[in-house]
């Protein structure tokens, strides 16, 4: 088993979303390697990191001046290099990591983290793994990058290759294999066309940084004939609303959306995207063929992805409003002679597969495990189990066991914190054997519906194709990873000016859509059509917990008790007695919105490790207990995987945790 370490930082999105795609790819091209992604600044210094994290954000965004005085002070100074390794914390938590993980192969897309090992080894003779510095930063490289030494250094391309050789990297450690964008981008898309005659052009436009002046610059587009503009606003709920509202009038050219999971797609599906010139957005512009036109340049490592556009000839630099309305225009010009231009720039420029690349050299230098190695927790989620080949089939020999679900689960879709790749991880390496991601969708005939979705509190009816797809993919990810299943849902909101008018309903194990604007039996009726469960979402008062009450299913329950599949009988920290009393079907969930509701009520299943057959338990309602999670004894609840401990399996729980109203 090969054993590879990311280390990575939450300073700039580019750091992030190269050391996910290489994760993703390293497990597209080994079952067998284990693969732990780490940002050590959050793990290392908690609030702290958080602090320093939004104040660079905000330096950036707010006084770009003075960020690029920081970071031609990082780049030139030798005062700062010694520095550059006086993490001292962050250093003892690498170096006991490194110690008894004992890692093939590390990986930084973070380039503090070169110096820090080279001060953990400065009194060995070699590093008992190989080092990869994977650079995140086009042609204006900081000369932090390459300060500290490397075993090989993997750059986006022949420039930024230039400047590591005027930095003395000897060309045998350099590797020109393009910048690790999410392996999507490497699958086979239909070449898009030249848009000529009356086609609409489709210009994604992506909002970062400067919101008070996209207005006007969206204005500004729409005045351009043929022009159909998508809008991604984020998570500013509020700029959303207003964006709505403003091109409401021209509603059949215009897509507003908040956050979305699906730039792959949209960047393949776009004529051009219009957006700031950030590392992982220039990259995934490239990586897409989608010519790009830049409308905000910060100073320090954006200048040189803004220099790969104008250089390479992919696109333009317009940081005016009229500028870039000006540039679509001319892009589209004479038959879109310009753009076509810019296309045929990109086919040769673009490195889709390069994560799978860099994989294959990280996987190629990791070589094969040396034996008497220490096996660690840190790479073994759930080992017995990720030796089962495929999941669980009705009709499978395989036997029974104790299963640990939990069925009610919001990701950043709705009013979650984790995106649904994280919640996979989170859940994954805690030995969680079934999940059911359950993001609140919105009755929009309702006005309070329609408020929660431009707040961002519910998925957008845009959003819904996008949100079974991603979820989708990650369930085929979760069960290669850590066979676990993973089921799509939905948490209905049928909200009403009272507690008894308001209902929340899960739509467990769903195939497809179901429109939240039918009445409850019929959402009911439609769920049960796909094999799905629905179940009544914290049904009774919530006393342990603030939330909104929602009390119209309970109130109900002789109309809807012979509908339902079951009721929870636990949600968070709360427990409903009046269920178990009433002798209704239950489960148990914690209603996760972020980390630390974990630790809440769960349900427990004892039968074969296969959807149908935890369904089949819930609607018999035989086999069901629920349990309080807790972690291992002495863990504490910020100590995370890092305290090398085996994660908590079902296997486990039943000889550890109390069971509560077990049904057998």
């Amino acid at each position: 088993m090969k054993k590879i370490l990311i280390l990575t930082a939450g300073f700039g999105d580019g750091h992030n979303a190269a050391a996910r795609s290489l994760r993703d790819a390293i497990e597209l091209l080994d079952d067998d390697a284990r693969t732990e992604v780490i940002d050590l600044f959050a793990d290392s210094y908690g609030v702290f990191n958080t602090f320093a994290r939004k104040t660079y954000l905000g330096v950036v965004q707010y006084a770009p001046r003075l960020w690029g005085g920081i970071y031609s002070l990082l780049d030139k100074s030798p005062l700062v290099e010694k520095q550059l390794g006086n993490f001292t914390r962050l250093q003892g938590t690498l170096e006991k990591i490194l110690a008894e993980t004992q890692p093939d192969c590390v990986i930084s897309t973070y380039p503090v983290y070169g110096h820090v090992i080279r001060k953990i080894y400065h009194h060995h003779h070699e590093r008992p793994f190989r080092l990869i510095t994977v650079v995140t930063d086009s042609i204006t490289i900081n000369s932090a990058w390459f300060r500290a030494p490397s075993d090989l250094f993997c750059v986006a391309n022949e420039a930024s290759a230039e400047v590591l050789r005027k930095g003395g990297v000897p060309e045998k450690q350099i590797r020109v294999l393009g910048f690790p964008v999410n392996p999507v981008f490497a699958e086979p898309v239909a070449e898009l066309p030249a848009p000529v005659g009356d086609e609409p052009r489709r210009v994604l436009y992506i909002i970062n940084t400067g919101k008070k002046k996209a207005g006007k610059a969206i204005d500004r587009l729409l005045e351009l004939d043929h022009v159909h503009l998508t809008i991604t606003a984020g998570r500013d709920a509020k700029l959303r609303a207003e964006l709505i509202e403003r091109t409401r009038k021209q509603s059949d050219r215009v897509r507003v959306l908040g956050w979305t999971n699906q730039m792959p797609e949209l960047m393949m599906s776009h004529h051009l995207v219009i957006s700031k010139a950030g590392g992982a957005t220039v990259q995934e512009a490239i990586a897409a063929r989608c010519p790009m036109i830049v409308n905000q340049v910060i100073p320090g490592q954006e200048e040189g992805n803004a220099e790969l556009i104008w250089r390479c000839n992919l696109g333009a630099i317009g940081e005016k409003n009229r500028e870039v309305a000006e540039l679509v225009e001319k892009a589209f010009a004479k038959r879109a002679a310009l753009w076509s231009e810019w296309r045929k720039n990109l086919r040769a420029a673009s490195r889709p597969d390069a994560a799978l690349r860099i994989a294959e050299l990280i996987l190629s230098e990791a070589g094969d495990d040396t034996p008497g190695r220490k096996a660690v927790k840190l790479f073994e989620t759930a080992p017995e189990r990720v030796m089962r080949s495929a999941p669980a089939r009705n009709g499978n020999s395989d036997p029974a066991q104790m299963l640990l679900c939990d069925f009610h689960i919001h990701s950043n879709y709705s009013d979650g914190k984790l995106s649904v790749p994280e919640i996979v991880d989170f859940y994954g390496e805690r030995g969680f054997d079934c999940i059911c991601i359950t993001d609140h969708l919105a009755d929009p005939s309702r006005l309070l519906g329609k408020l929660s979705e431009l707040a961002n509190c519910t998925l957008g009816q845009e959003q819904v194709e996008e949100y079974f797809t991603v979820i989708e993919r990650e369930r085929q990810r979760a069960w290669r990873r850590y066979k676990m299943l993973v089921m799509t849902g939905i948490e209905f909101n049928k909200d009403g000016y009272t507690r008894k008018t308001s209902a929340h309903l899960l739509g467990i194990d769903l195939k497809a859509p179901v429109d939240p604007a039918l009445d409850i039996p019929q959402i009911i009726e439609k769920i049960h059509e796909q094999g799905a469960l629905a179940v009544a979402s914290h049904p009774h008062i919530m006393k342990s917990e603030w939330g909104k009450n929602t009390l119209y299913l309970w109130e109900n329950q002789e109309k809807f008790a012979p509908l339902l599949d079951a009721w929870e009988i636990a949600n968070r920290n709360n427990i409903f007695n009046d269920i178990g009393l009433k002798r209704l079907p239950f489960i148990a969930n914690s209603d996760f919105h972020k980390p630390k509701h974990i630790y809440s009520w769960k349900t427990l299943i004892h039968c074969q490790k296969d959807a149908e057959a935890i369904k089949d338990c819930i609607r018999r309602n035989e086999h069901v207990a629920i349990t309080l999670y807790r972690d291992f004894a002495g863990a504490l609840p910020n100590q995370g995987r890092h305290s090398f401990d085996s994660p908590a399996t079902a296997h486990h729980l039943q000889d550890r945790l109390p069971l509560h109203v077990v049904n057998s």
